[in-house]
């Protein structure tokens, strides 16, 4: 059967909209579901490589830097990225395991600590545009004294975030591994958050502070293990045009030309929902399979392309 890469928003396994989503205990939860949906999958004989965001759970260990600025050293973003990826890893691979055993398949669940290159020429880090952490209320930039940089932006009036650089990932540096995990029967877990960011300094490779877009790196994972499909699972239904309008509408099956074209014309706004469609459009466009943008709550019918957006190559 198929090869499927399934890459799970860091939003929706944390739910930050609600008060209770950034918990632990919420978001073991929601992987646990999750884990239910894919051993299944797994078990109907699909092969399914595992991807996911984290987001919201960095924005938490950038915060805790902060406030612990004079208690302990503060870590290197990248590093925070690998602790995330790390942590989540860790409930999937637990999940996955038990729900796996529980239909009789004893296979490992490999979570990867997963490295991905960036070039250090790449221009997001001069004009970094990722928001993460905390949103702060202020008339103007915040004042905050940190030991460490940061870059600040205002989305809505009065309200900041700070921004930090989303290179584009160019390797996966560990992309052996996750061949070696699925020649033996495994179940890898791999690139969470995006992958660690690792670039070129001096002829070594060395961890940078950004965030890579876990959709994006979701793309080379899939041409990695050779996918037929790539599923995006986030916090909404599908992409909408006219989001927050009046004429709002959940887009269904669409041809990838069509859905570049709502795209192109700045459809989907900036820094989420319109990565996901790049991510989707340039899988399709690669590998002339199918992608599909739906609900992490509707998992099992948007991975069969039954609900959700779904990104289909032209027929001409």
């Amino acid at each position: 059967m198929s090869a499927i890469v399934v890459a799970l928003g860091g939003n929706a396994l944390a739910s930050p909209d609600d008060p209770s989503g950034d918990t632990a205990e919420h978001q073991i939860a929601q992987i646990a579901h999750t884990s239910a949906v894919l051993a299944e999958i797994i078990d109907e004989g699909h092969t399914v490589v595992i991807t996911h965001g984290n987001g919201p759970q960095v924005g938490d260990l950038l915060v805790k830097n902060d406030l612990a600025r004079n208690v302990v050293p503060v870590a290197p973003l990248y590093w925070c990225v690998a602790q995330t990826q790390a942590t989540i890893g860790m409930e999937l691979a637990a999940a996955m395991r038990l729900h796996l055993s529980a239909r009789g398949r004893n296979v490992p669940v490999v979570p990867l600590l997963t490295r991905v290159r960036v070039e250090p020429s790449d221009p997001a880090f001069s004009k970094p545009t990722k928001p993460i952490g905390l949103t702060i209320e202020s008339a103007a930039p915040p004042d905050i004294e940190l030991p460490h940089d940061h870059a600040w932006r205002e989305f809505d009036k009065g309200q900041w975030r700070r921004v930090v650089p989303s290179p584009r990932p160019v390797e996966i540096l560990d992309a052996d591994a996750i061949a070696l995990v699925l020649t033996s029967g495994g179940v890898v877990i791999a690139c969470g958050g995006g992958g660690v960011p690792f670039a070129e300094d001096d002829g070594l490779l060395v961890g940078v502070d950004a965030v890579i877009d876990k959709d994006m790196t979701a793309v080379l994972l899939a041409e990695l293990v050779g996918a037929s499909s790539l599923a995006i699972l986030t916090d909404v239904p599908g992409v909408a045009i006219d989001y927050g309008r009046p004429g709002e509408r959940y887009l269904n099956q669409i041809e990838a030309p069509e859905l570049r074209r709502y795209l192109d014309a700045g459809e989907f706004g900036r820094g989420s929902m319109d990565t996901k469609v790049e991510a989707a459009l340039t899988f399709v466009d690669k590998t002339c399979h199918t992608a599909v943008i739906g609900s992490l709550d509707t998992a099992r019918e948007a991975i069969y392309g039954r609900c959700g957006t779904l990104v289909t190559p032209s027929a001409a």
